[in-house]
């Protein structure tokens, strides 16, 4: 897993973003300092679109606080999927992504005028596409045994994967396809500097024969 901050990417202001490599990210936890106009701290992970996004966060206590919690995309909308005020204790959020971009969990820590500097501690887990599913609730439901659960759990992961491996295939042909158009276009370029740069040198050469016939120096 690796952290690191980016400015900029939610609102005004500086914002802090916890960008995680690898998903599912389980039991992040962090302080949370609050103030009167505060930037937004995001995590960040990547999601495919139509994947089940689950967002398990416990808010700490806090006098003179307000914390927001925001759910959106990083692409260039901003798809807002979800936006919740004043939220304490435990909470639990699910969305559906709808686009190939990164899914940011967004807190904002509001603090009262006049209040002294204060933090919340937060705890969060974030699980995306399989490990969103609760295989016991489905165990429960359709009366499953531990081995056909376990079967159920890597029917996703590998439903998972061959959705992984298809987008990157897609992903690849769209680069190809790219990469062949550029080839193109810097063809049709070179030739056509070429033809151009042989255009021109004729009409230099019959510019000059024609100007030195005028001043009678070549027949």
């Amino acid at each position: 897993m690796k952290l690191c901050e980016v400015r900029g990417r939610v609102g005004r202001g500086d914002d802090t973003c916890l960008l995680l490599l690898s998903q599912p990210a389980h039991a992040i936890k962090f302080a949370l300092q609050a103030s009167r106009f505060p930037a937004a701290k995001c995590i960040w992970n990547a999601a495919h679109p139509g994947a089940l996004v689950i967002v398990t966060a416990n808010i700490g206590p806090g006098e003179h606080q307000r914390v927001d919690i925001e759910i959106l995309d990083s692409g260039q909308q901003r798809n807002v999927y979800l936006s919740k005020k004043n939220i304490s204790g435990e909470k639990r959020f699910a969305i559906t992504s709808h686009s190939e971009e990164d899914v940011g969990v967004c807190f904002r820590n509001y603090l009262e005028p006049e209040a002294k500097p204060r933090s919340r501690v937060i705890d969060l887990d974030i699980d995306i596409g399989a490990d969103a599913v609760d295989y016991n609730a489905i165990a429960n439901q359709e009366s499953l045994s531990g081995l056909e659960t376990e079967m159920r759990k890597l029917e996703g992961v590998v439903k998972e994967v061959v959705d992984e491996l298809d987008y990157l295939k897609a992903r690849e042909e769209r680069f190809q396809s790219t990469n062949m158009s550029t080839n193109v276009r810097v063809q049709s370029f070179a030739w056509f500097t070429i033809f151009s740069l042989i255009g021109l040198g004729l009409w230099q050469i019959f510019h000059l024969r024609a100007f030195f016939k005028r001043k009678y120096l070549i027949d």
